[in-house]
Parts: structure tokens; C-alpha cells; sequence
């Protein structure tokens, strides 16, 4: 079984621009591609996992999501990482648009996203990691058994506590994130021995 680091979208790899599915608005955050680099050469699969809502209240369709993931291929081409694989949620609860206006297990607070990639590309949820920009992300790292960093960006605004919601550790960006998991992944790998 393979390890991963599953990764928020907006606001974690890319700018935060609310609802945005344009591949000429998408943009890296600053250190994201060295960050990228550095968490595939510990030998980790790189997963997104990022709710868009947007589906569910008709800002755009569902297979505008594939135009953001080819983004994704093309930058990540020659950088010396690729992605494993991309999960979207396209729901929410309070969404207009059927069928996709329901409560569902693949919105982050909840861990349908990070259980279907490890399922279908065979990851050991315990020995991955969740990299986010609010504690939703946090919480569904660790409904899936994984550790999670937590990148205050200054996204989240809301700081509900609870069980599930507190990081493992806090950085102020992916770079950052990344070196927190490669120091944990070579102290786990002595202990190993």
C-alpha cells in the first residue's frame, strides 16, 4: 500500500478565487511547485481533494472540472511531480441544482473523498497526509485516519473547534508543509529500522 498527500485546491495549490474553474485564472501559490517537487521525491502520490459547490448551485457544470484538472497535468509537466488523481465534490446541502443539491459523504468536513481515492489507488490512509487551508480540511484528514497540516493562509474564518479539528501541525504555506512532512517521514523511517 502507498502513501499520498492529499491536497486542497483553492487557497492550498492555487490562489483562492472563489468558484473558479477557468484554467487562464488558475494560478500556483508561491513555493507550491518546489513544495510539490519535494513531497514526490519522498515517494508520496499527490491527490486533490476539493469541494466545488459551485456544481450544486449552477455557477458551472460539472465537466468544467476537467478543463482545472488538465491545468493541473500541463503545469505539473516537466516539473518533476505528476498527480495521481483528482476528487471533486460537486454537492452541497443548500445546492439548486439536481442531483447535486443533497448532503453527501465527499463534502470535506467528511472523508468520502480521501476513502475513495485510497480505495481505487490502493493508499494507506495512516500513513498519508491532509494539506488544507481550514479546519474542514482537517477534520476529513483525520476522519480518514490521516495526519493533516493545516496552511493559515487566513482562509479560515470560522475556527470551530472540535475533536477531529485540530492539526497535527500549522505552517504558513505548502512549502512549509512539505518540510514538516519530510522531517516526520525520515524520523518515522528511523524509528523503522
Amino acid at each position: 500500500m502507498k502513501s499520498a498527500i492529499f491536497l486542497d485546491k483553492d487557497g492550498t495549490l492555487v490562489e483562492d478565487v472563489p468558484y473558479n474553474v477557468d484554467p487562464a485564472r488558475i494560478a500556483w501559490r508561491p513555493g507550491a511547485v518546489e513544495a510539490l517537487r519535494l513531497l514526490a521525491s519522498l515517494g508520496h502520490e499527490l491527490v486533490v481533494v476539493s469541494n466545488q459547490p459551485g456544481v450544486a448551485h449552477g455557477y458551472f457544470r460539472a465537466s468544467a472540472l476537467r478543463g482545472v484538472e488538465e491545468w493541473f497535468v500541463a503545469a505539473s509537466a516537466g516539473e518533476g511531480f505528476h498527480f495521481t488523481a483528482f476528487q471533486w465534490c460537486p454537492h452541497h446541502p443548500e445546492g439548486a441544482v439536481r442531483p447535486y443539491g443533497v448532503a453527501c459523504n465527499c463534502r470535506k468536513p467528511r472523508p468520502g473523498m480521501l476513502q475513495s481515492a485510497a480505495a481505487r489507488h490502493e493508499i494507506d490512509l495512516s500513513r498519508s497526509w491532509m494539506v488544507g487551508d481550514i479546519l474542514d480540511d482537517i477534520e476529513a484528514g483525520h476522519r480518514a485516519g490521516c495526519r493533516a497540516v493545516l496552511v493559515d493562509a487566513g482562509h479560515e474564518t470560522v475556527w470551530k473547534r472540535g475533536a477531529y479539528r485540530l492539526p497535527d501541525f500549522t505552517v504558513p504555506d505548502l512549502l512549509s508543509a512539505a518540510a514538516v512532512i519530510q522531517a516526520a517521514t525520515s524520523l518515522h523511517l528511523r524509528e523503522a529500522v
